[in-house]
């Protein structure tokens, strides 16, 4: 049991929280997925996104599902993000099974929602599999070749940098509080105390974090501001340049083909042998 509990608390920990999010929001870069163009890495999740809600078939969605986890191996996703990606199944699944014993309907209500939460999970998983894949840089690009405006482009893009530096500098303000800040005495029942001690800190330390956050950005403004960053986005021969190494091959329209063909399989097959 002590073996077990230290295996979660080593993978709840704050340094393996933190490599997890820098690994997503950087993405990685020796899988299949990511040695793909970002274009259709996006074209065909917005498909996936989108085909799962045409279907009722049980089959069909069990098809696309084993289809989405074995894309989501390949991709080398965290065990973090599958992990919370699981617990938030299983407790979706265990409120449905109570909602449904409340309400004395049986499998009647809890199928329904059965496949409403696959169809969501099959969603889920392509979504952790392509952005897992590709850094913020291209994903930025893909944003600006589709026709969104540099800034927010850009924007999209610092926002998935700055995740891992903000949860790093709130960890070493929450540890500085904790240093400087006096346990209670007494924890009491449960140690209650120590548990709302904690958390008066957690929520303490978000006012200096914002703080930090706010000169953070002021300082990039002002160095993107003197290399000329507003004015670049608004040169076509910049946006053309910056997106010149983007080209679609061979592998691209392969990967779509294989994806299609794949995806007939399985609705031929569901509608042959449905559930």
């Amino acid at each position: 049991m002590k073996r077990f509990s230290d295996k979660i608390a080593a993978v709840l920990s704050v340094e393996t929280i933190k490599m997890a999010l820098m690994k997503t929001a950087y993405g990685t870069q020796d899988t299949f997925l990511a040695k793909l163009d970002s274009r259709i890495l996006i074209i065909w999740y917005i498909s996936f996104a989108i085909i799962p809600w045409f279907f009722h078939n049980k089959t069909i969605l069990l098809g696309l599902f084993i289809f989405m986890l074995i894309i989501t191996f390949i991709s080398h996703v965290s065990n973090l993000i599958i992990f919370l990606l699981s617990m938030s199944i299983v407790t979706e699944l265990g409120s449905m099974v109570v909602v449904a014993y409340i309400l004395g309907s049986g499998m009647e209500v809890f199928l329904p929602l059965l496949i409403l939460t696959m169809k969501l999970t099959t969603i889920a998983l392509a979504s952790i599999a392509v952005f897992t894949s590709m850094d913020p840089e291209k994903f930025s690009d893909v944003l600006l070749s589709f026709g969104i405006a540099g800034r927010y482009s850009f924007g999209v893009s610092y926002a998935y940098r700055i995740l891992p530096v903000l949860f790093e500098e709130y960890n070493n303000i929450f540890n500085s509080f904790r240093l400087r800040g006096k346990t209670p005495d007494n924890k009491g029942i449960l140690g209650y105390r120590y548990v709302f001690y904690l958390i008066k800190i957690a929520i303490l330390a978000f006012y200096p974090m914002i703080l930090n956050t706010a000169k953070r950005t002021r300082t990039t403004v002002e160095a993107l501001e003197l290399k000329g960053f507003t004015y670049a986005l608004d040169k076509p021969k910049v946006k053309k340049l910056k997106l010149a190494y983007m080209k679609i091959g061979k592998r691209d329209i392969l990967f779509l083909i294989v994806s299609i063909l794949i995806v007939v399989v399985i609705i031929l097959t569901g509608k042959n042998y449905p559930l």
